[in-house]
């Protein structure tokens, strides 16, 4: 899996390595970041105490998220969502959170969704999952994953809307969350703005999460568009001829 990661990589520039630090990145350190290599256990507990939340997120992304080919998660994080949804590649600047998605069987890079270190055309689907709100510039990290996929791939983002129930309580409590201190929330139309804006056409929605998280005790339904549920997710598609 290495060899077949590496093959995909534009350069051996230090962003592509294993020990690159954010000042080789590129970039200051991150407050963002910061917090998943601190705090990897309370990271991962909560999708034990979360389970149901987390498999209907799972199961709204799958929906959508549908490659013919290699496909690649940009904040893979430790791979929660890559596992079950068979991503085999992944980028990630916290050290910590890599480890752990390499012991799941990821090939995982060190880097940035703002600068990522493969050629174009690279795979055939993009994932983006609770991460649109920690990065530095969403504006940058959106091009860029249009610029690796191939054409007629597909680039899907799940997050939580700001304007829902879930978004406005982080938002409310953000300073009583070690995770979400520093994050930038976006509304569905704001996502979806991003992603025209790169390039991506026949965007479609689903959503998930309708009740609080503490009262969910099963799974949530998955349904068509957005507006209801707390966590949406979006598909976007790269034209077929470039």
């Amino acid at each position: 899996m290495i060899a077949e990661l590496t093959e995909r990589v534009r350069d051996r520039s230090p962003v592509a390595a294993e020990e690159t630090d954010y000042r080789g990145l590129g970039l200051s350190p991150m407050p963002r970041t910061r917090p998943f290599e601190e705090h990897v256990d309370r990271y991962e507990a909560w999708f034990s105490e979360h389970r149901f939340v987390y498999e209907s997120e799972v199961r709204a992304v799958r929906a959508l998220f549908e490659p013919r080919g290699p496909s690649l998660e940009i904040g893979v994080g430790s791979g929660r969502f890559a596992t079950p949804l068979g991503i085999r590649f992944g980028v990630e600047p916290a050290r910590a959170m890599r480890r752990l998605a390499r012991r799941r069987g990821i090939g995982v890079v060190a880097a940035v969704a703002e600068r990522l270190p493969f050629r174009d055309g690279s795979f055939d689907g993009a994932l983006m999952v609770t991460t649109i709100c920690f990065l530095d510039d969403a504006e940058a990290a959106v091009p860029e994953a249009y610029r690796v996929l191939q054409p007629g791939g597909q680039f899907v983002v799940g997050f939580v809307d700001r304007e829902s129930p879930l978004g406005l309580a982080y938002q409310r409590h953000r300073g009583e969350s070690v995770f979400y201190k520093e994050a930038e929330f976006y509304s569905t139309g704001e996502v979806a703005a991003l992603l025209r804006g790169a390039g991506f056409g026949e965007l479609g929605f689903n959503q998930t999460i309708f009740r609080p998280l503490h009262e969910i005790r099963e799974l949530e339904p998955v349904k068509p568009g957005y507006g209801e549920g707390s966590f949406v997710v979006v598909r976007g598609k790269k034209a077929p001829h470039q």
